[in-house]
């Protein structure tokens, strides 16, 4: 009786889906923006709140305080405009003024080929917690280009090399990293 089986597992999550969203059936959604507040109001926010930033919430750790990386909190801290149909980052200075230089981020390898060892992955801000999602938006990610492969490992990596702030990628992409090392 297969169709028995399955139509009681059914049941079963929907009674255990209405014991999770209370009895009103429905999930009440919060903010970080107070309501009543416009986006020029919301300025005080901390940098880099939203998708792709770590909450205080995460049964993760967040990433350890490094001197030596650009913080998350720099390259998230962006907004975005419609443009031709398109929506499209507007850089700040202290993030237009990092293209083509070299420097150091910190963050989780997402891997973009199968293998131990990796010369093409994407750095999030915050851990993998989905295969089939994204941990945040393309302000929380970077493309990474290795000259050397770098071990895939679930905890943080640092990478080296030549940061591109990416003005019209064809992937949505907002940031790359090329001529990458690994860094202990």
């Amino acid at each position: 009786m297969p169709d028995l089986f399955h139509a009681s597992r059914f049941a079963a999550m929907l009674v255990m889906g209405g014991a999770l969203l209370g009895s009103g059936g429905a999930q009440t959604l919060s903010s970080p923006v107070p309501p009543g507040t416009t986006s020029s109001q919301s300025s005080g926010l901390p940098h880099g709140q939203g998708a792709g930033v770590h909450s205080p919430l995460s049964p993760f750790a967040p990433l350890p305080r490094r001197d030596d990386v650009v913080a998350w909190s720099t390259l998230t801290d962006i907004t975005t405009k419609v443009e031709k149909k398109r929506i499209v980052p507007v850089y700040p200075a202290p993030v237009a003024d990092l293209h083509q230089k070299k420097l150091r981020l910190q963050g989780f390898m997402m891997p973009l080929e199968p293998g131990e060892s990796q010369r093409h992955f994407l750095l999030a801000s915050v851990p993998l917690t989905c295969g089939f999602c994204t941990p945040g938006g393309p302000e929380s990610m970077v493309e990474v280009r290795t000259s050397k492969p770098v071990k895939y490992k679930l905890e943080a990596v640092v990478v080296e090399g030549t940061f591109h702030v990416l003005q019209n990628d064809p992937y949505g992409l907002y940031y790359r990293i090329t001529g990458a090392v690994g860094v202990e």
